[in-house]
C-alpha cells in the first residue's frame, strides 16, 4: 500500500488569460487544492502571497505585467517554503531564470493531467510551506 501525499492546504492562481485561470483553478479543485486567489499579473499575485501565505503557487508563464523570474524570487521571499509550479508553452523557448527564480516544477504545456498531479502533489521536503 502506498502513502498518499497530501495536497497543499491552499493555492494561488496567476495568468493573464482568464481561460487559463479557470483552467488552472479548475485541475487544483479537481486534485482537492482549494484555490484561495487568483491574480493576472505580478504586482497582484505578490500581494496575495504576502497576505494569504499559499502553499503552492500555479502560474502561466504569460503575465499581464511583471517577469515570472520577478514573481518567483518575490514569492520566495514573502514566503519561504513556498511550491511553485510554471505552465510554459512547448511551442516556445523556456524563460531564461537566475537561480533564485527557478520555479520548483517547469510544465510544458499541452500537459497530460496526471503531469499536473504530479507536480502539484510531489513531496514537499520537512518545514515548508503547504
Amino acid at each position: 500500500m502506498s502513502a498518499k501525499v497530501a495536497p497543499p492546504t491552499a493555492a494561488l492562481v496567476v495568468a493573464a488569460d482568464e481561460e487559463m485561470r479557470i483552467l488552472l483553478r479548475g485541475l487544483l479543485q479537481l486534485h482537492r487544492v482549494r484555490v484561495d486567489a487568483e491574480a493576472d499579473g505580478m504586482t497582484e499575485a505578490l500581494r496575495l502571497v504576502r497576505d494569504r501565505r499559499p502553499g503552492i503557487v500555479v502560474a502561466d508563464s504569460h503575465l499581464s505585467e511583471g517577469s515570472v523570474g520577478g514573481l518567483v524570487a518575490g514569492a520566495r521571499e514573502a514566503c519561504p517554503g513556498l511550491r511553485f509550479i510554471l505552465v510554459v508553452p512547448a511551442s516556445r523557448p523556456p524563460p531564461q531564470l537566475a537561480p533564485d527564480s527557478m520555479p520548483d516544477v517547469m510544465l510544458l504545456k499541452p500537459f497530460r493531467i496526471q503531469q499536473f498531479a504530479d507536480a502539484v502533489l510531489a513531496p514537499q521536503p520537512p518545514g515548508t510551506a503547504g
